[in-house]
């Protein structure tokens, strides 16, 4: 497998994003002992990963609604200009605001598809009016609500 600056991933690396990817709270002695190196091997060449990028993180998946935030809206963007001032104005107000899971600059009828968790109809309501609409070089939103997540966060298949 090989990254795009030039890198391979030998066939060791491989095993080691894939059994994290898979399960991220593996111990070093537990990922080494999967994938058939020393413990040392195994951290020096996860550290690397980390290093270069191949891992950006680890962290827990929690259940939304047993956090409060059972209500998942997409929206899609139409911004009012299409230049580079206007996209960097919108994604750095977008940055700041905990309430955008996900941001994606996409192709087609919006610019910006944008991926909500609030605790209702109503929480939505009051950040729509609030802070979506008041967003730099915002022309118009379309709300959706998701009634069913029948796949989400699925792991990569490499």
């Amino acid at each position: 497998m090989k990254d795009s600056p030039g890198r391979r991933l030998d066939r060791i690396d491989v095993r080691i994003l894939r059994s994290l990817h898979a399960e991220g709270r593996l111990t070093n002695a537990e990922l080494a002992a999967r994938v058939n190196v020393s413990p040392a091997t195994c951290h020096r060449r996860t550290q690397r990963l980390f290093d270069e990028g191949f891992i950006t993180g680890v962290r827990a998946e929690l259940a939304p609604a047993k956090v409060g935030l059972g209500t998942l809206v997409m929206i899609g963007v139409v911004l009012d200009r299409s230049t580079p001032e206007s996209f960097a104005a919108f994604e750095s107000a977008v940055h700041k605001m905990k309430d955008v899971l996900d941001c994606t600059l996409v192709a087609g009828d919006f610019d910006y598809l944008l991926k909500i968790r609030v605790r209702d109809m109503s929480d939505f309501n009051k950040l729509h009016g609030e802070k979506l609409i008041a967003l730099p070089g915002v022309r118009q939103t379309r709300t959706f609500f998701v009634m069913k997540v029948v796949k989400e966060n699925a792991r990569l298949a490499f």
